[in-house]
């Protein structure tokens, strides 16, 4: 399973932006996930930025006084489309049929960061080819496959609990009933496994209804108290166990910790939510295997990448330490 985060989409962008057509003049995003790579690419090149359909109305959006004054519709002679991926295409089909039916469009280039391998011919340009599955920080919890994910419910769908909501009583009641949500998926959620007590069942559902958080299961430990819980400490191991019992391929879990062990003991892929990282089975091996191939390539040719040391120290390392951690 690859995974991209912001910090991933931000450099990808970077590295991109130098390929980019250079008559640009305005980057058109597609909503909604699209806005957050045309953002980085408009304040890369420095040009303002609009949407689809705001485009299609011949206009672009406000850019602040820190922004270039803005083009007339008229001046535009070359836009450039952006969303953040492209699978099968369809979104950036209705996005070509949207522009199409204006009389006057200037030219028209359309790009995605990411791409799949079957669809690079769906777009102009893109910046890396990346397999799926796959999965982005940024819309994680919308992903079309959460319906056989497992996800974690404080820390991920609310915040956790503090020190003094955690009494094990009434105000732990109040914090269950009256939390506010982090983030309602718009997708079902296929299982929702959580530590809190089998006791509190009937708050915890009545609270992801009254948020209309839709999902197939609720896993809750059964223990006679919050006390009795913690004394067993077998939060990653129990969440573990369901993982593996399941046919889910990813649980996204809140804790750096757990999401460790239960990546480890499940030998699945746990994303976790604190540290945007996805933590997969044999990660440390992984590591320590790409670390050595790294070092046998840079003693073939170390004058080469002594060159790009040299030449930018901050962005070669930054690039090494991606290759060897996220591969």
């Amino acid at each position: 399973m690859n995974y991209r985060s912001i910090a991933d989409l931000s450099a990808d962008i970077r590295q991109w932006i130098p390929t980019l057509p250079r008559d640009i003049d305005c980057v058109v995003a597609v909503p909604r996930s699209g806005l957050l790579a045309a953002t980085h690419v408009a304040l890369q090149l420095n040009l303002p930025l609009t949407t689809v359909d705001r485009f299609a109305q011949r206009a672009t959006l406000e850019g602040g006084r820190r922004c270039p004054p803005r083009p007339t519709f008229d001046e535009l002679e070359h836009v450039l489309v952006v969303d953040d991926s492209v699978c099968s295409g369809d979104t950036l089909t209705d996005a070509r049929a949207t522009i199409a039916a204006m009389d006057d469009s200037p030219a028209v280039s359309y790009g995605a960061v990411y791409a799949t391998p079957a669809a690079t011919d769906c777009v102009d340009t893109y910046a890396r080819v990346l397999t799926t599955p796959r999965i982005f920080e940024w819309n994680v919890l919308h992903h079309p496959s959460l319906s056989n994910w497992l996800v974690d419910l404080d820390g991920v769908l609310c915040r956790d609990p503090l020190p003094e909501e955690n009494d094990d009583g009434p105000k732990y009641r109040e914090f269950i009933e009256t939390v506010r949500p982090r983030v309602a998926p718009t997708q079902p959620i296929g299982t929702i496994v959580t530590c809190r007590l089998e006791r509190y069942r009937d708050k915890t559902e009545q609270w992801l209804a009254t948020h209309g958080i839709e999902y197939d299961r609720l896993v809750m430990m059964d223990y006679p108290s919050g006390e009795a819980r913690r004394a067993a400490g077998k939060h990653a191991q129990y969440k573990a166990t369901v993982y593996s019992e399941s046919s889910a391929t990813l649980f996204i879990e809140s804790n750096q910790t757990q999401a460790r062990r239960i990546a480890r003991r499940s030998r699945k892929p746990v994303f976790c939510v604190d540290a945007d990282c996805l933590f997969r089975p044999g990660y440390p091996t992984r590591v320590y295997q790409r670390g050595q191939r790294s070092v046998r390539t840079v003693r073939t040719n170390p004058h080469r990448y002594l060159r790009q040391f040299v030449a930018d120290p901050v962005g070669f390392t930054r690039r090494a330490i991606d290759h060897i951690f996220r591969g």
